[in-house]
């Protein structure tokens, strides 16, 4: 259970990085929406990394390399999910994206992303 919660907490600091990147491009870049989400998903994919590694899975005796390269993989399923998640909810729906985008990123990490973290890029 421990590692579940400091595996959110990694989360959510990630998160927070994402959110900020994804709403000053958006607002006071004008950037589109999917282009914000994307960059603030890279950004808070970097940091989620750092902070899963090294803390909530304790797992530095592995490759850093061998790591990283799983990681991505999930990531790049993780942008794609989070990308079309956010445009279903905000274009269908009509959501604002912002809401969009909390609603997908706290699926996504309380299922797809902790699960593959834990199984697969930090077993």
């Amino acid at each position: 259970m421990l590692t579940f919660i400091k595996a959110q907490a990694a989360s959510i600091v990630g998160s927070l990085a994402d959110f900020f990147i994804t709403i000053v491009l958006t607002e006071f870049f004008h950037c589109w929406y999917i282009t914000g989400n994307a960059a603030g998903n890279i950004t808070g994919a970097i940091i989620q990394f750092i902070l899963c590694r090294n803390w909530a899975f304790n797992a530095t005796d592995g490759k850093t390399s061998y790591q990283l390269i799983k990681f991505v993989l999930v990531w790049v399923g993780n942008i794609l999910l989070s990308a079309a998640g956010v445009y279903l909810l905000t274009n269908y729906f009509k959501l604002h994206y912002l809401v969009s985008k909390v609603i997908i990123s706290a699926l996504l990490g309380l299922t797809y992303n902790y699960f593959l973290q834990k199984k697969f890029v930090f077993a």
